[in-house]
């Protein structure tokens, strides 16, 4: 990867990162994942190799550990680099359709919630337990706010795409 692309990169994931930490401020129920947008942007645009995707991933999941306030903020570390691979992954395979940006996000949203409400339930499933009385109580609570951000993401991403493609183009 380019110093150039190094440098997107790492700008959209510190605009993803502060975007993600003034809506945790915000104490609402349900707070957007603002790096996985930028992530899937970011891997959009640069189109990396895939150990650099997952590299980008990785970074993603400590970011989001970081400044996380969900119930086990170390599931980010195994969920954003599967996110980010799904989004490697399918813009590879759907790059030439129209709206790729927007399903490519929405996906990779999907996959990246869903993969860390496993881990999180399989490493802190008292937890869970104590607060939601079963399993199924806890998937009907999570799924509306994953599927809600997954939308939400995609949107974002598809709006940014087409300027920061023309900002990108111009050098």
């Amino acid at each position: 990867m380019k110093s150039r692309d190094i440098a997107i990169v790492g700008i959209l994931l510190a605009i993803g990162a502060i975007l993600r930490y003034f809506l945790a401020m915000l104490h609402t129920p349900l707070t957007p994942n603002m790096i996985i947008a930028f992530y899937c942007l970011a891997i959009i645009l640069v189109r990396p190799r895939v150990h650099e995707a997952l590299g980008i991933g990785i970074v993603a999941g400590i970011l989001s550990m970081l400044i996380s306030s969900s119930i086990f903020p170390p599931a980010n570390l195994i969920s954003e680099p599967v996110g980010a691979l799904v989004c490697f992954g399918l813009y590879a395979i759907l790059k030439e359709k129209t709206g790729t940006p927007a399903v490519t996000t929405f996906v990779t949203t999907l996959a990246s919630g869903f993969s860390f409400a496993a881990v999180a339930l399989l490493a802190v499933a008292p937890k869970i337990l104590d607060k939601y009385s079963t399993v199924f109580g806890f998937v009907v609570v999570f799924v509306p706010i994953v599927v809600i951000t997954a939308f939400f993401n995609a949107i974002i991403v598809q709006i940014l795409y087409y300027p920061a493609t023309r900002v990108l183009s111009r050098g």
